[in-house]
């Protein structure tokens, strides 16, 4: 029997982390063995905490520690504005910017024909239900610009059509972005979204 056996598992189920590769599981695991009293333990019993906490929001599919997130709990988000996302790391995302000041809801993935995800398969007829009893006045599709993310904002765009008034992101050059290194398509889409200075 391996004295490193419950070592090695360690490694090997951090390598399954996005991002991390077996190298790089490798040195996080040293690295937090060597810290273990600062590292190493705290992480366990935090991870055991959420383990046994985390769960999605009843309403909108993001990830908190209880039934109904803050975001859906804070009455100044009740401003009429739903923001739809592919998934919890877009939610994050948006966040960060602390930009948008309504409420979201997560789909949890985008229509594929070719994976057989339907419309049932996501979160889509919640967004329709949410639509109708929030009061909503306008859904924001901030899908990832792939045929399939491009694929589902049309089928939402077609399901509330005349309902409430449907936007998107806007696309194109990032602040900070050199023409020479974006792609054709990002350029292509500046262009046709370009305004009045």
């Amino acid at each position: 029997m391996s004295s490193t056996r419950d070592i090695d598992a360690l490694i090997d189920m951090m390598a399954r982390l996005p991002g991390l590769g077996p190298r790089s599981a490798r040195r996080a695991v040293l690295h937090m063995i060597r810290k273990r009293a600062l590292l190493l333990t705290p992480l366990a019993d935090l991870m055991q905490s959420v383990a046994a906490t985390a769960r999605e929001c009843t309403i909108c599919g993001n990830i908190g520690t209880t039934e109904i997130c803050d975001i859906c709990t804070a009455p100044k988000r009740a401003n009429g504005q739903i923001c739809v996302v592919e998934d919890v790391a877009d939610l994050w995302a948006m966040e960060r910017g602390q930009a948008f000041r309504g409420r979201y809801h997560v789909l949890g993935g985008t229509l594929s024909a070719l994976d057989q995800i339907g419309p049932e398969s996501l979160r889509i007829p919640q967004l329709i239900t949410r639509v109708a009893e929030e009061g909503i006045t306008e859904v924001i599709l901030a899908l990832n610009v792939t045929v399939d993310g491009q694929t589902t904002a049309h089928y939402i765009a077609d399901q509330l059509d005349g309902r409430v008034m449907l936007t998107s992101l806007a696309q194109g050059v990032p602040i900070g972005g050199e023409l020479d290194y974006l792609d054709d398509g990002t350029i292509s889409a500046a262009l046709a979204a370009r305004k009045s200075l």
